[in-house]
C-alpha cells in the first residue's frame, strides 16, 4: 500500500477545483489519513465548501452539508425516531451527520446545545438517539467552517469542542494569477461537477492503517512533549495545549511522513504541523489579549525557542 501515491491522487484531483492552495489541501488529506476532523476558519467565498465537496467526490464517499442556524435543533443533526403506524414501531430516520464526509457550514451560528450534538459523533464515531447507539460508517470526517470576522449572532465554540478538531486551517485569498485561472475554469461549468473518484473508501481505510505503522524516534516524541509543555508554561497563555494536542501532533506527523514517502518521522514534520494542530487549543491570558498577542505568534515563539533534537547548541 503506497500512502504517498494515494495522497497524491487525492491532492491532484482536489487541486482541479481549489487553485493555488496546495498546503491547505495537503493538510486536509493528512487529517483524512489520521481519521481526524478539520476546522476551516476563513472569510466567505474562499472555497471552504468546495474543498469539502471535492474531497468527498475524490473518495466516492457519501457527503452531506449541514447549514447551521440559531434555530437548529440537535435532532436536525443526529436524526430522530419516528413512529410507523403500519409496523407499530419506532423507526430511526438518520440525520445528515450519518454521512462519511460531513460539512458543517458556519458551525458557530448554532446554539451550544446543537453544537454539542456533534461531540459524540466526532469523538466516539457514533450517535445515540432515544437510548439506541448507531455507529458511523468509516471513513468519517467532519469539516467545519466558521467566519472569523462576523461575530454578531454567533456562539463561539467552547474549548472542549475546539479541542476535538485535529487541525484548524485557513485558505486565504488566491493570488492574482490563481484567481485568473479560477475565472477561466468556471467559464462554462464549475470544475467540481466534473470531478471523478480517484480513490476508493477501501483504499483510504488501508492507507489509514499504514499510517499508524510510521515510527517515531524517542527523541522526536520528547520534542513533541517539550513543544506542548512550552505552550502550557508560556507567560502569555492562560491555558496551553491539552494531551489531545500532543496526540494530534503525533498522528499528523505520522501521516505527513507517509505522504512524503517516509516510514519515519523527522523534526521537520513536527514543525510543519505545530501551527495547525496546536494554535486553536491555546487560550491567551486577558492581559496578553490587551496587547493583541495571537496564539499563532505564541506557537512560532515556542518553535523558535525549543531546541530541535539532534542539534547541538554552540556556546557563545
Amino acid at each position: 500500500m503506497n500512502v504517498q501515491e494515494i495522497a497524491q491522487r487525492i491532492v491532484d484531483n482536489v487541486e482541479r477545483v481549489i487553485v493555488g492552495k496546495r498546503e491547505a489541501v495537503q493538510l486536509t488529506v493528512i487529517a483524512l489519513l489520521c481519521e481526524g476532523h478539520l476546522l476551516i476558519e476563513d472569510v466567505p467565498g474562499t472555497g471552504k465548501t468546495m474543498l469539502a465537496k471535492s474531497v468527498a467526490r475524490s473518495l466516492g464517499c457519501t457527503f452531506r452539508r449541514i447549514q447551521f442556524t440559531p434555530d437548529m435543533l440537535p435532532s436536525d443533526v443526529t436524526g430522530v425516531s419516528v413512529f410507523n403506524q403500519k409496523t407499530r414501531e419506532f423507526e430511526f430516520r438518520p440525520g445528515p451527520v450519518m454521512a462519511q464526509i460531513v460539512l458543517t457550514d458556519e458551525i458557530n451560528r448554532a446554539t451550544p446545545k446543537t453544537q454539542s450534538a456533534l461531540l459524540e459523533a466526532m469523538e466516539e464515531r457514533q450517535v445515540t438517539v432515544d437510548g439506541v447507539t448507531y455507529p458511523m460508517k468509516r471513513p468519517f470526517l467532519v469539516l467545519a467552517t466558521q467566519n472569523p470576522i462576523e461575530y454578531e449572532g454567533t456562539f463561539p465554540l467552547p474549548e472542549a469542542q475546539l479541542d476535538r478538531f485535529m487541525m484548524r486551517i485557513s485558505l486565504g485569498y488566491p493570488s492574482a494569477a490563481d484567481e485568473i485561472t479560477m475565472l477561466d475554469r468556471q467559464q462554462f461549468t464549475h470544475p467540481v461537477t466534473t470531478l471523478e473518484q480517484v480513490v476508493t473508501a477501501e483504499e483510504l481505510l488501508r492507507a489509514q492503517e499504514e499510517v499508524k505503522k510510521v515510527t517515531l524516534n524517542d527523541l522526536v516524541k520528547e520534542y513533541i512533549i517539550r513543544l506542548v509543555t512550552a505552550t502550557r508554561r508560556h507567560p502569555d497563555v492562560y491555558l496551553g495545549a491539552s494531551p489531545r494536542g500532543s496526540i494530534a501532533l503525533y498522528k499528523t506527523a505520522q501521516a505527513r511522513a507517509a505522504v512524503e514517502g517516509r516510514d519515519y518521522v523527522i523534526p521537520d514534520d513536527i514543525k510543519a504541523l505545530a501551527m495547525a494542530t496546536l494554535a486553536h487549543r491555546l487560550i491567551i491570558s486577558p492581559s496578553a489579549r490587551i496587547k493583541n498577542v495571537d496564539p499563532k505568534a505564541v506557537i512560532q515563539e515556542v518553535l523558535n525557542s525549543v531546541p530541535v533534537p539532534g542539534v547541538r547548541v554552540r556556546a557563545r
